[in-house]
């Protein structure tokens, strides 16, 4: 009996240590936010899939990339041989892992994955990554409306959370732009109830 709550201490003990991007709470409704991030790099690919196993895919290939499969940029000494080959960077894992859909044709199927990198890194002091299909980039700072839930996040739960966050803009006289951004914080072997899942809204 005691197995469960020890589970849930341990691993709320390894989310708190898992750095999250910075935002500031601008107005609050109950599981609905207005947020205010801060700037931040992402490590970004697209697949082509089906959005479970785009997603699936995409952490793979990014999970490579923070666990080693790069290019450390720290400088190497005058003296240094040319030759001699540069080293590898492990990344810490952030939370949470982004999804968004890429473009506006929804027969292409196709999927932004990201990666949020430790705050710590600038665009020149982070690793390269090895593989070309990953792409570093800074997202300014925004504005997003966002709707927290936990449980199972299929198509059909997240239609209907999107369709709440749509009707509360509408009431509150909101403008949203771009496609709704999926926000994954837990590994997938937490129950799902004790997951924190967000969906956001970049606002106009």
């Amino acid at each position: 009996m005691l197995l469960i709550p020890l589970i849930l201490v341990i691993c709320e003990s390894l989310m708190s240590q898992t750095e999250e991007p910075k935002y500031y709470v601008l107005q609050s409704y109950g599981d609905i936010e207005i947020r205010q991030y801060e700037p931040k790099i992402v490590a970004e690919t697209v697949i082509q899939a089906e959005r479970y196993r785009a997603n699936k895919a995409g952490f793979s290939l990014l999970a490579t990339y923070i666990f080693g499969e790069n290019t450390s940029v720290t400088k190497i000494a005058m003296t240094a041989p040319v030759t001699q080959s540069q080293s590898s960077e492990k990344i810490a894992m952030t939370a949470p892992v982004i999804q968004q859909q890429a473009g506006e044709n929804i027969a292409t199927k196709a999927w932004v994955i990201q990666f949020v990198m430790p705050s710590q890194y600038t665009l020149t002091t982070l690793p390269k990554p090895k593989d070309s299909r990953i792409t570093i980039k800074e997202v300014p700072s925004n504005k997003v409306a966002v709707i927290r839930f936990s449980g199972l996040t299929g198509d059909e739960q997240l239609k209907e959370k999107e369709a709440k966050l749509y009707a509360f803009l509408a009431r509150q006289g909101m403008e949203a732009k771009g496609k709704p951004i999926y926000a994954f914080y837990d590994s997938p072997f937490i129950l799902p109830a004790f997951r924190r899942n967000e969906i956001m809204l970049e606002l106009k």
